[in-house]
């Protein structure tokens, strides 16, 4: 049964005044007496659209203090329990249930509020019809019973949680999701039967018709936070305040002083020697705060015209981070139409302005917007400006069509240049489980959004054609509870008529019976050439190459958990003649519900590793790279969480030969001297953190790093022993942030 029927069937007014609810987890029926009661929940994972195995029912209720909703899940003896205890936005396979909100109903933006049958929570902001980012924090309630046969949820999701549309009349009319997931086989049911893993997700969301309410809220964040460097001997305190204000349903404005985004939170080692930049999502509250509409990314990974880690981060003189001053961000709608302002300032003279406007309007079926960022960097006389529109179409249930076209113009030191990008991402949804999808990608060689947003690289033309075929029901004697096989065939060239490479590829996602998840890939790539390697001195031309990478996760079975990636690799120059591998495995135990220890080892080696030296002189190494991960997660209470962290990484290259890229892409060996090297990293982090209220912690962090770069080869084990001599930085930190709501 398709979603859009079963809406249909369900659609019910609650516009009656409703009582107060409680949120104690022990649903009262009398409390809920004037709730919408939903029972038809749905198998979506398998994606089968059969009844649930497990009864669950749930109940929606509005309430002037917010949107209130119940799960009542049965769960018998015969169904095993995971009974482990979880940290704030986690992703373990655990019993649990979701509620997702579109407030507008328009397919734009949804909220995702997880909560975990031993009371751990986990929020989302949903965008693009089914990416989810965590890194957001909401303030809403909840709580968890347990009977002898089922456990229950309740929670209450407060109206000022995120701005919304002005309703007409004494109703609103709201898209709704719920979902219930069993841990330990990993089915997950729900009403309406909406997957994430289709193209459509948001839009098939079931209209709910509620009770108008509208709650305003003013809320203050002053933080204090001291600081002392164990290296070099030196203290520094500081202090600063985030604001958030919401007088009404269709404002919202969120502003920081000083902020402080400082070693609470710690990044993971990267080791990178290419031309294109990592991407780090962001995790600072100031800038996860009801982002979801400033969100314009296209097919290329990770691109986005506002990528706000550019904030903050390296200085334009290339001395440490840029100092933020002040930010503010305001999130609105006049009628149908949404708007953000977006703005950032940066101190001194290296000190960067950043602005962002956004604006969307939205339709029956099509949202239209336009997105604009602006960057005044004085320090390299340099004023970035980017302008995108982006159009969403939904023509049918059947077909789900997203295009951008963007532009930049950069003025730096009296010059100007501008140029285009543009992308289109259409999926067909077919029948018996079948579905296409086509994207094609254009970005000029002039292209520049990074100044305030991110993109891998420019001078692209890409086109792919994918087919998918879903077996959604397996026979029972099968290990395999779903299968999803993709077959994919893709062209690049970039925008100087060089052809960057074709690509075949199949893969195969699985989920099994008892909750493990596993992926494999195979991709076959032509002969191209790689026009990023020298930096712009030169394309290289390289020999066809394959890759094989196998994926398997395994949740908490007794006390132990695994997870493992393993690749075999070709490439270089020498093609297919050399095979590379890699291996990740990270294992994890559990002394208890609450306690839990982990160790992992990762190992690659590339025996055909190139890396630009200089101009048009590249290196061949035989590459090696080790790492460690280790820590352990103990929530010692509602309240209270103890996180250690362990990174070392060691990378030995020994060189084999040197190239000089020709004009005509050719490399040519060449007798220039090129050296060994190694290096090894450490990140260790001890951090404790109480929350003292709502959205209001208490944080106490150890940190220690260091890195050692030696153009010298070394064994791979010493370098790993060596990296945990290193002590470049040693911190602690003590940060006190309280939330005041007024």
């Amino acid at each position: 049964m398709r979603a859009t029927r079963l809406s249909l069937s369900v659609l019910m007014a609650l516009s009656a005044p409703a009582m107060a609810i409680e949120v104690d987890g022990r649903i009262d029926l009398a409390e809920w007496q004037d709730a919408q009661h939903v029972t038809d929940f749905r198998q979506v994972q398998p994606l089968t659209g059969a009844p649930a195995s497990q009864p669950t029912e749930a109940w929606i209720l509005a309430t002037p203090d917010g949107l209130a909703i119940a799960f009542r899940n049965v769960q018998p003896a015969s169904v095993p329990r995971t009974r482990q205890r979880v940290q704030r936005d986690f992703d373990e396979q655990v019993d649990r249930v979701n509620l997702m909100i579109d407030f507008d109903g328009d397919g734009r933006t949804g909220y995702n509020f997880t909560v975990s049958s031993t009371g751990g929570i986990s929020d989302a902001v949903i965008t693009n019809q089914n990416e989810f980012n965590d890194d957001w924090d909401g303030n809403w309630r909840h709580a968890v019973s347990e009977e002898a046969d089922s456990w229950s949820v309740e929670m209450l999701v407060p109206w000022y949680i995120a701005p919304m549309r002005k309703a007409n009349g004494s109703t609103r009319t709201m898209k709704v999701y719920l979902d219930r997931v069993v841990g330990s086989t990993g089915e997950r049911s729900a009403w309406p039967a909406a997957s994430y893993e289709r193209p459509r997700f948001l839009s098939e969301f079931n209209r709910v018709e509620v009770a108008q309410y509208s709650q305003a809220l003013l809320a203050v964040t002053p933080y204090v936070s001291g600081l002392y460097d164990n290296v070099g001997g030196s203290s520094d305190y500081d202090g600063g305040m985030d604001m958030f204000w919401k007088p009404n349903g269709q404002f919202q404005m969120t502003a920081t002083v000083n902020p402080d985004f400082g070693q609470v939170e710690s990044d993971d080692l990267v080791v990178n020697f290419s031309a294109t930049e990592t991407f780090i999502s962001d995790k600072r509250p100031f800038f996860t705060e009801n982002q979801g509409l400033f969100e314009y990314t296209t097919p290329s990974d990770y691109s986005q015209l506002l990528y706000t880690r550019r904030i903050g981060g390296p200085a334009d003189d290339g001395e440490g981070s840029g100092d933020i001053t002040a930010a503010v961000k305001i999130n609105g709608s006049l009628g149908q139409t949404k708007y953000g302002v977006f703005m950032a300032d940066e101190a001194d003279e290296v000190g960067r302005t950043f602005s962002a406007l956004r604006l969307v309007r939205d339709f029956s079926n099509q949202n239209l917007g336009l997105m604009l960022t602006q960057v005044d960097r004085p320090y390299l006389d340099r004023e970035a400006t980017v302008l995108g529109v982006d159009h969403n179409w939904r023509p049918t249930p059947r077909w789900n069509v997203r295009t951008r076209v963007f532009g930049s113009r950069i003025d730096e030191a009296g010059d100007r240049q501008r140029d285009l990008g543009a992308t289109l991402w259409a999926d067909y949804e077919m029948d018996r489980g079948w579905r296409q999808q086509w994207i094609a990608m254009h970005f000029g060689n002039d292209l520049q959004i990074n100044d305030a947003g991110y993109l891998s690289r420019n001078s692209t033309n890409y086109l792919h054609w994918e087919v998918r075929k879903r077996f959604a029901e397996q026979p029972q004697i099968s290990r395999y509870s779903s299968k999803e096989w993709r077959w994919r065939v893709s062209s690049n060239h970039n925008n100087r008529g060089e052809h960057l490479s074709d690509q075949f590829r199949m893969s195969r996602e699985s989920r099994l019976r008892n909750g493990s998840y596993e992926y494999a890939q195979i991709n076959i790539n032509s002969a191209g050439v790689d026009d990023l390697l020298t930096r712009g001195h030169g394309s290289l031309k390289v020999p066809w190459r394959w890759n094989a990478y196998y994926e398997f996760e395994r949740p908490r079975k007794g006390n132990w958990a695994h997870e493992l990636e393993a690749e075999l690799t070709t490439g270089g120059l020498s093609g297919t003649d050399k095979v590379g591998y890699s291996f990740d495995y990270e294992a994890t135990y559990f002394v208890s519900d609450a306690f839990s220890v982990y160790g992992g080892v990762y190992g690659d080696r590339t025996p055909d590793w190139l890396v630009w030296q200089y101009d048009n002189l590249i290196g061949s190494f035989d590459g090696r790279e080790w790492h460690i991960n280790a820590g352990l997660n103990w929530n010692i209470g509602d309240r209270q969480e103890l996180r250690v962290k362990l990174q070392a990484l060691a990378v030995d290259a020994r060189q084999r030969q040197a190239y000089r890229v020709m004009p005509g892409g050719g490399g040519v060996r060449s007798a220039d001297a090129i050296d060994d090297f190694s290096l090894n990293n450490l990140g260790f982090q001890i951090r404790y953190r109480y929350e003292l209220a709502p959205l209001s912690y208490l944080y106490v962090v150890y940190a220690r790093g260091g890195s050692s770069f030696e153009e010298r080869r070394d064994d791979i084990d010493g370098l790993l022993r060596d990296s945990f001599e290193l002590r470049d930085d040693e911190q602690l930190l003590v940060k006190l942030a309280y939330r005041f709501e007024i």
